[in-house]
């Protein structure tokens, strides 16, 4: 989907922030009200889990300024003259990559005029591939945090990026990111140990949208359809789309309907009620798009992926 008409948003958006640029010498975080503070690296994250991934790797030397609020879809996001703001000063702007930011991020930055070093996470992992929505053709999978052990390469460029903006606490970084690669492991165990305690018919996902290829991949589920058969959540759905995923999911004897924390419910209840299986929507939503915010059993990205697990396999049993 294609929105020229934010163009001229963001330029007035830039006139916004070049005013309260002369006014004030600080800015606060755009979306989670941490302070910008002195010496220490301002790095702008986009989404919630790169967000949670820097600050993971960079402790109390970082200053993380993230611009998709959890709950919050990151295929399109409006920027705040306080983000655009924050972009500006930063010395790294960290992304997911893989196209998800595509519909907003180039002219965000353009409009901040940001010229510290963009770190795409993406960099060094093999994607998975699907067929775009829109246009029929192949397209690149951008949900690679499903996967533990991708997010330990993406965690790796970070700690990179930000031994090269700070050399003076390299090993910091070193240490952080080993502890958090650490974590990541164990993680990983333990879904593969909750997944393949399931009866190998039981492993059938049916979720809102396409994000969890890279899950089902890594853990060797079946993934059966979406509600919506699309790796961006913004895309429109037909009749008969619905119903063929009603069809499949009595032939293949589903258990269960996941909805997503970022997505409003009606259509997999809908879906759901049609194919007389259970519904796993409001709280117990999956993490699907984004984390949770604070004090939520999703506030992390490793908390994130426990809970998606938990409520997976205790549906499936």
């Amino acid at each position: 989907m294609h929105h020229p008409q934010r163009l001229t948003a963001a330029a007035a958006l830039a006139a916004v922030v070049a005013t309260s640029l002369t006014a004030c010498g600080t800015s606060a975080d755009a979306d989670s009200g941490d302070a910008q503070g002195g010496g220490t690296v301002k790095v702008v994250a986009t989404t919630t889990q790169v967000a949670d991934f820097v600050r993971n790797i960079g402790g109390d030397r970082v200053t993380v300024t993230q611009l998709v609020k959890p709950n919050a879809s990151p295929h399109e996001y409006e920027p705040t003259p306080a983000a655009l703001q924050a972009i500006g000063e930063a010395a790294l702007l960290v992304k997911n990559g893989v196209g998800l930011e595509d519909e907003w991020l180039p002219r965000t930055i353009e409009a901040s005029g940001f010229d510290g070093e963009p770190v795409d996470t993406s960099t060094g992992i093999t994607l998975r591939q699907g067929e775009d929505h829109e246009t029929g053709e192949t397209a690149d999978d951008p949900h690679i945090w499903h996967n533990p052990l991708y997010v330990k390469i993406m965690s790796e460029t970070i700690e990179k990026a930000l031994i090269r903006a700070d050399p003076s606490h390299k090993a910091d970084y070193q240490d952080n990111f080993t502890a958090y690669a650490a974590k990541l492991d164990a993680l990983d165990k333990g879904i593969a140990g909750q997944i393949n305690s399931l009866p190998a018919d039981d492993r059938k996902l049916v979720t809102n949208h396409d994000a969890f290829g890279y899950y089902i991949d890594r853990y060797h589920l079946t993934y059966v359809g979406s509600v919506i058969p699309d790796f961006s959540d913004q895309a429109e759905l037909s009749g008969s789309q619905l119903d063929s995923l009603v069809e499949r999911i009595k032939k293949q004897k589903v258990k269960a309907v996941f909805g997503e924390t970022s997505l409003p419910p009606k259509t997999a209840q809908a879906i759901g009620r049609q194919s007389g299986v259970k519904v796993v929507a409001g709280d117990g939503s999956l993490y699907g798009d984004s984390l949770g915010p604070k004090g939520s059993a999703g506030d992390t990205y490793l908390k994130s992926m426990e809970f998606n697990t938990t409520t997976i396999v205790d549906a499936l049993k």
